[in-house]
C-alpha cells in the first residue's frame, strides 16, 4: 500500500497540518459540555464549513472532528453505541469536502485519549483499550480517512492500545503525545521516550511527535529533543510538531489563546529548522494562523537548529524538564526559565 505521507513529503519539504478543532466548533455554537462528534450527524453543514476553512487555508492535513469518538468518551454522553456512525460521518464529510476543493489534502482520521487510566494504576487493559480504538479507526476507514492520526496522549500503554487498534486498517498511523509537565507528559512520558516507543512501532509506523501542551516553546524544545534521540535511526519517521496558539488566557468570562498570527508563523520556522516534518497548531489555532504559517513556511528556505536561547526570546519560557533533556548535563527539576534563568540554570541553581 503507498504512503500519503511519504509521497508527499518527497514533493515538498513539510506538510502543513490544521488547527484546533474544539476552539473553532466553539466559535460557531458548540456549547461548553456538548459533544464535538455529535455535530457530525446534527450539523453536518458547520462541521463541513470548519473543514473547508483549514483547506481554504492551505492546509495539507485536517483531521476529522473525532477527537472524543472512542466508546469510552463518548459514553459520558450516552453515545457509546454511535462510534461507527459518528466516525464514519465525520471522515465522509472531511472525505466530500477534500474531494471538492480540486487539492491535494490528506484526511486524517483523529483518535484521541480514552480518558482512562490504565493498569495497574486503574482499571483499563491494553487489550480493552485497543479493541476499543479498532472499533474507531475501522470507522474512520470506512468513511474515507487517508491515515489514523492518534494525538494528545500522555501514557506509553495507551499510546501501544491505539497502535494496535489503528492497524487493523493498514492505514499509514502517526501518534503524538501532550508534553506538558516539565518536559513530560501527564504520565511522565518524555521525547526521549516518544522516540523510543516509535522505534518499537516501525516500520508501520509513519510518524510521532508532540501537540498540545503548554505553548509553542516547548514544542520546538521537544523537537529539538526527538531529533537527539534519534541519530542512530537510518530512516527516522517524521516528526509531527503542533502546538497550542499561544497560552491560555481568561477573558470576558472565556478562554482565549495569545498567540497572534505572527507568533505561529515564527513557531512554524522554528518547529521545521528544530527537524518538524508536518507542522501545524492545536488548541487556539484558527485558519487565519495556519494562513500565516503556510506564507512564512512557502517563503523560508530554512536555517540552522534553533539554539535554546533563539527559542526562548521568540517563543517564550521553556520548562527546565525539556532544557535539561536537550543539553544533557543539567539536574534542575521543576519550574521553567526565561533568558537570565536560563543561564542560572547551567550553574545548577533551581528556577
Amino acid at each position: 500500500m503507498t504512503n500519503i505521507i511519504t509521497d508527499m513529503l518527497q514533493e515538498k519539504p513539510y506538510l502543513l497540518a490544521d488547527g484546533a478543532t474544539g476552539t473553532n466548533l466553539f466559535s460557531m455554537g458548540l456549547q461548553t459540555g456538548d459533544s464535538p462528534e455529535f455535530w457530525n450527524a446534527d450539523h453536518p453543514d458547520r462541521v463541513t464549513r470548519h473543514y473547508e476553512s483549514f483547506i481554504e487555508a492551505g492546509s495539507d492535513l485536517v483531521l476529522t472532528n473525532t477527537f472524543g469518538g472512542n466508546k469510552y468518551r463518548l459514553q459520558l454522553h450516552n453515545g457509546e453505541k454511535r462510534v461507527t456512525e459518528l466516525n464514519e460521518r465525520s471522515a465522509a464529510l472531511l472525505r466530500n469536502a477534500v474531494d471538492k476543493s480540486g487539492r491535494k489534502v490528506i484526511v486524517a482520521g483523529d483518535m484521541g485519549p480514552t480518558g482512562e487510566i490504565f493498569e495497574p494504576a486503574g482499571t483499563l487493559t491494553i487489550d480493552a483499550a485497543a479493541e476499543a480504538f479498532a472499533e474507531q479507526a475501522q470507522a474512520l476507514a470506512k468513511g474515507g480517512a487517508d491515515i489514523i492520526w492518534v494525538e494528545t496522549l500522555s501514557s506509553l500503554e495507551e499510546a501501544r492500545a491505539a497502535f494496535i487498534g489503528a492497524k487493523t486498517t493498514g492505514l499509514p498511523i502517526v501518534f503524538s503525545m501532550s508534553i506538558d509537565t516539565n518536559g513530560r507528559t501527564m504520565m511522565g512520558v518524555t521525547a526521549k521516550d516518544i522516540v523510543e516507543l516509535a522505534s518499537e512501532m516501525l516500520p508501520e509506523l509513519t510518524g510521532c511527535g508532540t501537540n498540545c501542551g503548554v505553548g509553542a516553546a516547548e514544542v520546538v524544545a521537544a523537537m529539538m529533543n526527538m531529533k537527539q534521540a534519534c541519530s542512530e535511526f537510518q530512516e527516522p519517521p517524521a516528526f509531527i510538531a503542533k502546538a497550542n496558539c499561544g497560552i491560555p488566557e481568561y477573558v470576558d468570562g472565556k478562554i482565549v489563546y495569545n498567540g497572534t498570527p505572527e507568533l505561529m508563523a515564527r513557531y512554524a520556522q522554528l518547529a521545521f529548522d528544530a527537524g518538524a516534518k508536518i507542522i501545524g497548531g492545536c488548541c487556539g489555532t484558527s485558519p487565519d494562523h495556519i494562513r500565516a504559517m503556510k506564507d512564512a513556511l512557502d517563503n523560508y528556505s530554512g536555517g540552522p537548529a534553533p539554539s535554546l536561547e533563539e527559542i526562548i526570546s521568540v517563543l517564550g519560557e521553556v520548562s527546565v524538564g525539556a532544557t535539561s533533556q536537550l543539553q544533557g548535563d543539567m539536574s534542575v527539576a521543576g519550574g521553567s526559565v526565561s533568558g537570565n534563568a536560563q543561564r542560572r540554570s547551567r550553574r545548577r541553581r533551581p528556577a
